[in-house]
Formats: structure tokens, sequence, C-alpha cells
């Protein structure tokens, strides 16, 4: 019976754990699938990411519900106990994540409405590298690899530098032409929401951290957002 007891509680470990990279692979097609609408002026594909938001709100509640569930009937301990509350916390990051996408395929539609700015094709950098964080946290919390997951918390430092660029750059175009400004705004939102992208991996990432180590990381977290002391000259 002992025996039996113990299979059926990994094997809901398992499950919730599915869920989790399940949740995370949807996030990322949702990502890139916004930033292509906006490149490429497809407002339906932008309405599709909005509508598809639903499904990752609809997962989140899942993952809540199996720890829920967990916690009742199972009281786990030890490292039991943190990968049933670290779950949890990650489907909250990878929601607001996939938030993030949908405010993006929001603004692709308007934009999709005005003429198009140069700066519009610096957008797919900063979205494949916040892409390839949440990818790569994903694997590191799905086989327990602090390293790799410690690896993706000190990328957010690159995102930020190119967050930085993209938006000296944006400040640039706008003072170039003031009819730029409209869509520049736009875009500037787009990049933040991006940029924040990243620092929900940062999140997972230290989850990861803390679900095998059972510690907190040592280190301060590396932050490189320097917007609200730049120029366009800085």
């Amino acid at each position: 019976m002992t025996v039996h007891i113990v299979k059926s509680f990994d094997e809901e470990l398992n499950r919730m754990t599915g869920e989790i990279a399940q949740m995370g692979g949807f996030v990322e097609e949702q990502i890139m699938a916004s930033v292509n609408a906006l490149v490429r002026r497809d407002s339906d594909k932008a309405q599709e990411v909005i509508a598809k938001d639903k499904r990752i709100d609809a997962l989140e509640d899942e993952v809540e519900q199996m720890a829920l569930r967990l916690l009742a009937l199972r009281q786990p301990l030890a490292a039991d106990l943190r990968l049933v509350t670290t779950a949890v916390k990650i489907a909250a990051d990878l929601e607001r994540m996939g938030d993030y996408a949908a405010n993006v395929a929001k603004r692709a539609l308007t934009l999709n409405k005005l003429d198009p700015v140069r700066p519009v094709n610096s957008v797919p950098r900063i979205a494949e590298l916040v892409q390839g964080m949440v990818k790569d946290v994903l694997d590191a919390f799905v086989e327990r690899d602090v390293e790799k997951a410690l690896a993706v918390w000190r990328r957010d430092e690159d995102v930020d530098a190119y967050y930085n660029s993209l938006f000296r750059e944006l400040l640039t175009y706008m003072m170039e032409d003031p009819h730029h400004i409209t869509p520049c705004i736009h875009m500037l939102f787009i990049a933040k929401n991006l940029e924040r992208i990243g620092d929900h991996a940062t999140n997972i990432a230290e989850q990861v951290n803390f679900l095998v180590r059972g510690k907190p990381v040592e280190e301060a977290r590396p932050k490189g957002d320097l917007t609200a002391y730049s120029t366009p000259e800085s």
C-alpha cells in the first residue's frame, strides 16, 4: 500500500511538472506570434494571439488546483513541498508572460493602422532573447538544473542592454519627426512588455534555484535597465 501511495504521489507531481512545461511552451509560441503579427502587420494573427491568452489562464488554474489538491491530500514535505509551491509561482509568472504577449498583439493592432516605422525591425531581436530565456529556464525546471537556471538569470542583463538600445533608438526617431511620436510610443510599450517577460523568466530561474537548493540565489540580481536615466544622446 505504501509503495502504491508513493508511486501515485510521484505521478501527480510529474503531471504538475508536465502542465508547467506545456504552459511554458504555449507562452513561447505566443511571444513569437505576437511579434510576427507586429512585423508582418498581420491583424488576424494579432487577434488570434489575444484570443488564445485564455488558454494560458486556464492552464494556470489547472496548476493551482493540482497544487491545492496535493497540499490538502498528500501534505508534502521538504523537496516535494518546495516543488508544489514553486509550481504555483512559476505558473503565475508564465501567466503574466502570456498577458504581456497579448499586450504586444493589442499594440500591433493599433500600429497596423499607422504608417510603419523603422525601429519595428529591431523588435524581433529582443523577442528572440526573451523567448530563449523562457525555453531554457523551463528546461532547467524540468531537469532540475540549477546551473542552467542561473545562466538564464544572468542573461537578463543582455535583454536590458538591448532594451536600453531600442529605447534610445525610439527616442531619437521621435525627435527626428513629430509624426513618429504616436507609433513610437506604442513601440516603447511593446519593448517594455518584452523586457518584462525577461524579468519573469529571471523570477523562474530563482524559483528553480530554490527548488533544488532550498535557499535563495545569493548573488544580487543583475539589472541593466537604464531607461529612467536615458537621453537620445546617452
